[in-house]
């Protein structure tokens, strides 16, 4: 992990924040989830450097990346624009691209608007936007209130408390993920909370532009996985060509409750490096 690049692109007038792996490999980029930032894929990362050039993005507002000053709003069209402009600037060749949560709508949206650029995609437990307009899901204003709340906490609280308590509360995230999952709710931009709602997306054109192959990978819902069975029934309806996978005894991050799993089902699905 020491040997890592971390630098900054420029592309889309603000500045975006990278952690790279390096090396002659092809690339993977992972993208992440609300609140968190691309350090928080740490584990994950070291266990791929050896096949992949791991590109590790903080999105707008979070991690080392700027929020941008134009007032334009923080959902997935914004930031599919800012993840294609940053690989581009990277001079990535096809990517593989896994997504948590938020990233996982950003890299769905990546390849709907860019259907040439990544080579595949995973979509670990997106929340299920393509349920319904935009405008009446994301950000209403009592989870922003919520969310707030608990931010201004982890921003101020001790951070061994804040590590004693995800330690309590997720016994089985490795412990490399802890320090920076912490340390990505203090880096945090509350801003990203007061920008407008996301633009509406008609899905069932956009999603018929994905070419990329797509794996969605679900949990159990009564530990916290967003993604049921009707949703990703949906998603298969929109998206043909998806494959499911669960994985089971794990909540909303699977990558972590369960990485040994994770692990086998992105390399399995993305198939050899090609190294």
């Amino acid at each position: 992990m020491t040997n890592w690049e971390s630098g900054f692109v420029s592309p889309r007038g603000f500045r975006q924040h990278y952690t790279r792996t390096g090396g002659a490999r092809p690339a993977l980029v992972l993208a992440h989830g609300f609140s968190d930032d691309g350090l928080c894929w740490s584990s994950l990362a070291a266990a791929l450097e050896a096949e992949w050039d791991v590109v590790m993005f903080d999105a707008r507002g979070h991690g080392r990346s700027e929020l941008p000053e134009d007032g334009s709003d923080t959902g997935p069209i914004a930031q599919a624009d800012d993840l294609a402009a940053a690989i581009n600037a990277l001079g990535l060749e096809q990517p593989c691209v896994v997504g948590h949560s938020m990233g996982a709508m950003t890299a769905l949206m990546l390849a709907a608007r860019y259907p040439d650029l990544p080579r595949a995609v995973a979509l670990e437990d997106p929340p299920p936007w393509w349920n319904a307009p935009l405008s009446t899901l994301a950000y209403d204003e009592s989870w922003k209130a919520n969310v707030r709340a608990w931010l201004t906490g982890a921003k101020t609280a001790p951070r061994e408390d804040v590590l004693a308590k995800v330690r309590a509360e997720s016994p089985n995230w490795p412990e490399v993920d802890l320090g920076p999952w912490a340390d990505s709710k203090v880096r945090f931009n509350l801003g990203f909370l007061d920008r407008p709602r996301p633009v509406d997306v008609d899905w069932a054109t956009t999603l018929g532009q994905v070419r990329a192959p797509t794996l969605l990978i679900t949990s159990d819902q009564d530990k916290g996985g967003i993604v049921g069975p009707a949703d990703a029934a949906r998603l298969l309806s929109l998206l043909p060509h998806a494959v499911v996978k669960r994985i089971a005894n794990a909540g909303h991050s699977i990558h972590r409750d369960q990485s040994s799993a994770f692990l086998a089902a992105i390399t399995g699905f993305f198939g050899p490096s090609g190294r």
